[in-house]
């Protein structure tokens, strides 16, 4: 730890912490054998914004920076003006400690004032999350335990008409066995869903949100903020869904006294209307008295599932025998037992796809996670044991009402006849009721498969069940119309979409989404007043089944990806059964709907798409980040233990930008060429003291990657720092790539202002050439008319105190006033300067100077810069030196080369005056050109000139200018060429000379390259590969 030799302070408690207890036996007189004795001088500080308590010294026995284990130090939220606590730096404890005012702080802590505090400040700094002792200045909002919060609330929504209407008739079609099987189907996606959401809830700290807060964490925004949407409209419409569902049953209750307040359908309407104005008072009046209200219909209920089974042990009046109820009798189970299907519906499939709405409504108490005082207990618990009660009420009903009540029945009294009665057939017959007549006609009114009241009938008092259908759609419809507002408020305040953020807001303590409660509505209503929700009760099932193959998707894909991150504390699940569950969810939105399931499938799908194109700025840290680590480090370790290939060359491309903003021509034509091709790393290398630079390092790195993301340049940055350009390059020669993805190119600007600079900047420059071929890399070298430094003209929106770099045109290193790093924010929002290699280029042409065999790269990265759409009109030429007598045999096999390479090359030139002689006033300006280079020694020996030449290598002796005579007359005849065929073109790529180590100094070298691409108005690209293959015309 950091130690601070200051003298010893009062103590001071420092709330907030806690002790680590000793494991070592105490001394004598209870004192621990680190702790320091009465008046021994401890070493402690004075508490300030770095301060440490006394806690530190009783703990390790010396006052320190450091600080032990917190809550707070992990927590994201605080109060607002209230400072962060947090752990020091590690600059804070281990930087040089400056004495100010008698008290010694780490330096690195004096020169940044917003610094996070140290442990022994004030308590009231940290606003702590739900379940966590916090501060009393605010009243508290309602939280809810597991119980209210999510199993009732759960089992409310699970529960609903087709309890009390549709079941007694699936037993009846499917029998007691088959229906079971159907319930223990749908229960089992049900529990899968409910164990997925169970790990992923408690897979860290659960915000409001529900749904759709579980999935865009976990598998990020794209396919969350379309889930979240749908699912958000999917409970609005189904908010109107179980209101018409009691408003039909209030119709019918009319119907039958004859009291209806208009006609059948705007009854509904009306009904419905008011029923969910109500709804929408009592959310709107808190979420206590929504939770008061679902515990009623929670009661009405149970009472109504008790009614009905002190119902099947009263004996049976003649009535009830009439309609085909007869209590308990063991041969109605055994014909119960097995299926007797009927109608359209009678199939497996078909009795499956009826009831399996019933057994969703799990993620009812999930939807409202920011209620619930402890998310990660709560979900789990609560939503498990919904789904147990549930599953066990349906598996009694339908066991108990098939051991009671007969297939068919009259309801007639006449039907009653003496047992043994001779003509009658039917399980009724041996309990004095000839059901005969009507059950060969199939026109029976009554028994379990015609008639959906049979709950009612078999209850002790029929009411109750009507209550109890009412508490069925009321909760499920109450429980819809409060999860919908909390689901869009979450995605709202995430503004995934564009125009919702409108409805994020939120009111009160509970922040209780307002707006959304009243756009839930508005929907609602909508539906309610079409008053025929068929045609669109398919397409919400499946919007809730879609969030059912997502949650399950979700936890397999966060516990296939092996992310470190994902530690669910509840360990009862499995990832392949989260597989099964979401396979299974997706089967049966096509057993149930296959077009509302293809339409389900087309908004997640467009919703998915416009997230992926607007690219949110959001980090959750989703498992499909976990995912896309694990594919890269698979590939990149696999793509190891592949040998390489010509045939699978790529031009994977080190480019010497400096500060990429600074030189956007060179990022954009090498972007243009490798961009979903090939590697591209933009290189920086940060000129002078290691730690002077290391800051600016870490400050500029990420703004000039989102710059190159912002100029949609696929490319990473890397920096070093060094004390020199060369050394910098090296390293970055070195170290830059990662297995098989290492660069293989160098690329760098051309140094412009070489013959002002100073020689030992133009000796590096040379001599990164050098070392680019000694690591066997290829050197591609950039000029533009125009230059490509652009650092000036941003010197007044970037960086005001910007000091041009001492290279300025080298394509490569930076320097900058101390302290003036730009806001990677700032860098990245600069305007974009526009550059050639970003406009149509129209039909012009190409032109390549394959002048000598560097392995074929010179033509390469023209060919695929011809395959962009802004470069594909132009026409590509190729030029190679001849002799006059042998013109068409050398462009025959040239043609003949090229066409093997299948380049599309057509257009080949033979430049059979390449030998010429250049015109004397260009030689004249190569000679002036090399004048205040030369160190005119008049062909002394070898030892007087190396004597000559110390301290100034780049001087060239006259032995060395007459020997590269030739060689320079060649260059000053190229740029000729170059003037009278490529004055026009779009752009020139060329060959370049190599000059030997050792016996070609950087100053002659640089000549050469002036002179060959001096005067040209195309940009021009000199481009010399390491004299390996890179094309071929063989197939293996």
């Amino acid at each position: 730890m950091a130690e601070l030799p200051i003298p010893d302070l009062p103590p001071a408690r420092c709330s907030g912490r806690f002790t680590i207890s000793t494991f070592l036996g105490m001394e004598e007189g209870g004192r621990g054998p680190y702790t320091p004795t009465e008046g021994s001088s401890c070493d402690s500080v004075q508490p300030t914004q770095l301060s440490s308590s006394t806690l530190c010294t009783r703990t390790f026995g010396y006052n320190t920076v450091d600080v032990v284990p917190a809550y707070e130090h992990y927590a994201n939220s605080k109060g607002v003006g209230d400072p962060r606590k947090g752990r020091p730096s590690l600059a804070d404890l281990h930087s040089i400690l400056k004495v100010t005012g008698g008290l010694a702080v780490p330096i690195a802590s004096l020169a940044s004032p917003g610094h996070a505090a140290g442990p022994c400040e004030a308590s009231a700094g940290l606003e702590e999350a739900e379940g966590e002792p916090g501060r009393d200045s605010e009243p508290e909002p309602v939280r809810f335990g597991w119980v209210k919060g999510v199993m009732i609330r759960c089992m409310l929504n699970i529960w609903g008409v087709i309890l009390y209407l549709r079941l007694p008739w699936i037993t009846a079609q499917a029998g007691i066995a088959l229906t079971w099987l159907i319930i223990l189907l749908s229960v089992t996606v049900t529990t899968i869903t409910g164990l997925s959401i169970s790990a992923i809830s408690t897979n860290g700290k659960v915000k409001s949100g529900g749904t759709y807060f579980l999935i865009s964490r976990s598998l990020g925004p794209e396919l969350g903020g379309s889930i979240g949407l749908i699912f958000a409209f999917a409970n609005a419409v189904a908010v109107a869904m179980h209101t018409v569902g009691f408003a039909e049953t209030v119709r019918d209750l009319l119907q039958e006294h004859n009291s209806l307040i208009v006609d059948p359908t705007n009854d509904i309407r009306i009904i419905g209307v008011i029923t969910v104005t109500v709804l929408l008072g009592i959310s709107l009046a808190g979420m206590e008295w929504e939770a008061k209200a679902q515990i009623l219909f929670f009661l009405v209920i149970l009472v109504s599932f008790i009614n009905y089974l002190v119902g099947t042990v009263i004996p049976a009046t003649a009535e009830k025998q009439a309609k085909g109820f007869f209590s308990y009798r063991a041969d109605i189970f055994a014909q119960n037992f097995v299926p007797n299907w009927r109608g359209p519906e009678g199939s497996f499939f078909g009795l499956f796809s009826i009831f399996f709405p019933s057994a969703t409504g799990i993620l009812a108490g999930a939807n409202i996670s920011g209620d619930l005082k402890d998310p990660a207990v709560a979900i789990p618990k609560g939503t498990l044991m919904a789904i147990f009660w549930t599953t066990m009420s349906y598996l009694v009903l339908s066991a108990t009402i098939g051991a009671c009540v007969v297939r068919d029945a009259s309801g007639s009294l006449n039907d009653s006849v003496a047992v043994g009665s001779p003509g009658c057939e039917g399980l009724a017959c041996s309990f004095g009721w000839n059901f005969t007549a009507c059950a060969q006609q199939q026109s029976c009114r009554y028994g379990l498969s015609n008639y959906y009241q049979s709950m009612s009938m078999v209850s002790g008092f029929g009411p109750l069940i009507t209550a109890g259908i009412f508490g069925a759609t009321l909760s499920s419809a109450l429980a819809c119309l409060v999860s919908a507002p909390k689901v869009f408020q979450c995605l709202c305040k995430d503004q995934l979409y564009p125009l919702i953020g409108f409805f994020g807001k939120g009111y009160g303590r509970n922040s209780e989404p307002i707006r959304g409660y009243m756009l839930t509505y508005v929907i609602a209503v909508g539906f309610i007043l079409i008053a025929e929700l068929n045609a669109i009760a398919p397409i919400i099932s499946n919007f809730f089944l879609c969030s059912y193959a997502l949650i399950n998707f979700s936890c397999f894909h966060a516990s296939i990806t092996n992310s470190p991150g994902w530690r669910p504390s509840f360990r009862y699940y499995s990832k392949w059964a989260a597989l099964f569950g979401a396979a299974v969810s997706v089967v049966i939105m096509f057993l149930l709907t296959w077009w509302a399931a293809l339409i389900a499938f087309g908004i997640v799908i467009f919703l998915l798409g416009y997230v992926l194109y607007k690219k949110p700025d959001v980090n959750w840290g989703s498992s499909m980040q976990a995912s896309s680590y694990n594919m890269a480090l698979s590939y990149s370790v696999g793509l190891s233990e592949v040998d390489e290939h010509i045939k699978n060359y790529r031009p994977q491309c080190l480019v010497l930008t400096g500060p990429p903003n600074f030189r956007p021509a060179l990022v954009d034509f090498v972007g243009t060429f490798t961009k979903n091709l090939s590697l591209m790393l933009c290189g920086n290398v940060l000129i002078g003291p290691w730690k002077q630079k290391m800051p600016e390092s870490r400050l500029m790195a990420d703004g000039h990657t989102k710059w190159l993301m912002k100029r949609k340049i696929k490319a990473f940055y890397t920096d070093v720092v060094a004390e020199d350009l060369r050394s910098g390059v090296q390293m970055l020669i070195q170290a830059a790539g990662l297995g098989k993805m290492r660069p293989n190119i160098l690329v760098l600007g051309y140094k412009r202002n070489w013959r002002t600079a100073s020689p030992q900047s133009l000796e590096d420059y040379v001599g990164i050439l050098h070392d680019a071929f000694d690591f066997k890399y290829g050197v591609c070298l950039m000029r533009m008319k125009e230059g490509l430094n652009v650092s000036r003209v941003l010197q007044a929106h970037v960086n005001p105190t910007f000091e041009a770099a001492e290279h300025p045109e080298n394509g490569t290193g930076s320097r900058a006033a101390p302290g003036t790093a730009v806001d990677p924010t700032t860098l990245a929002s600069e305007q974009q300067a526009s550059t050639i290699f970003q406009s149509k280029q129209g039909k012009k042409t190409i032109d390549i100077y394959w002048l000598f065999d560097d392995g074929g790269l010179t033509l390469l990265i023209p060919y695929l810069l011809g395959r962009k759409k802004r470069w594909g009109k132009c026409k590509i030429r190729v030029f190679v030196g001849g002799q006059i007598n042998r013109m068409d045999e050398e462009r025959k096999a040239i043609v003949s080369l090229l066409s093997k390479f299948r380049l599309g090359f057509h257009e080949v030139h033979i430049l059979p005056d390449i030998n010429q002689k250049p015109r004397p006033e260009h030689i004249k300006r190569f000679d002036e050109l090399i004048a205040p280079f030369r160190l005119n020694d008049g062909f002394k020996d070898e030892a007087t000139v190396n004597e000559m030449r110390q301290g100034c290598p780049w001087k060239i002796s006259d032995e060395e200018v007459d020997k590269n005579r030739a060689k320079s007359l060649r260059q000053v005849r190229l740029n000729e060429i170059l003037q009278d065929y490529s004055r026009d073109a779009a752009l020139i790529a060329i060959t370049p000379p190599i000059g030997r180590k050792g016996r070609c100094p950087s100053s002659l070298y640089m000549a050469w390259l002036e002179t060959l691409s001096q005067d040209l108005r195309p940009p021009i690209i000199l481009t010399r590969g390491n004299q390996e293959n890179v094309l071929t015309f063989y197939c293996q």
